[in-house]
């Protein structure tokens, strides 16, 4: 009966404690993790592949004439994103394929982020604009905005 009396005594014990554990727990403060951070938008490039912070960046899906490199970005964010870099320009003198490339100093700028129509649950930036901080390619504005493809 001793032994009964103990190994009673030892489940009640162990009963009370794991009732006052789970009592405690339950009845601690929510949790204060922090939220996670929405997703920030990705530059898309001509073959519909997303892209953060990218080193490289082809303007002229066509034919290439035109493409970003170097790109060292200071900045992206939910609603713009900011780099410096150079921008490679074909002349395209007498035409294209004989042309020579030519780099200028660009100031790269991405906002207006929208829904991708692709993925809709992913925004993208729909707009860049180049800011050229010296030379320019023949023709160009010292700022040139374009729509970015959807």
């Amino acid at each position: 009966m001793r032994g009964s009396l103990v190994g009673t005594a030892v489940t009640l014990a162990a009963g009370a404690l794991l009732t006052a554990a789970m009592t405690t727990a339950s009845a601690s403060p929510p949790s204060t993790a922090p939220k996670a951070e929405p997703a920030k938008p990705v530059l898309v490039d001509c073959f519909w592949n997303r892209h953060v912070r990218p080193a490289d960046f082809i303007l002229a899906c066509g034919d290439g004439n035109s493409r970003l490199l170097g790109l060292h970005w200071s900045q992206w964010g939910r609603q713009a994103a900011t780099a410096v870099g150079v921008n490679a320009v074909n002349d395209c003198k007498p035409y294209c394929a004989a042309g020579r490339f030519h780099s200028y100093r660009v100031t790269v700028r991405l906002d207006q982020p929208r829904p991708w129509k692709k993925h809709p649950d992913v925004e993208h930036y729909t707009r860049m604009s180049l800011t050229y901080e010296g030379a320019r390619p023949e023709g160009f504005k010292q700022v040139v905005t374009y729509p970015l493809w959807d």
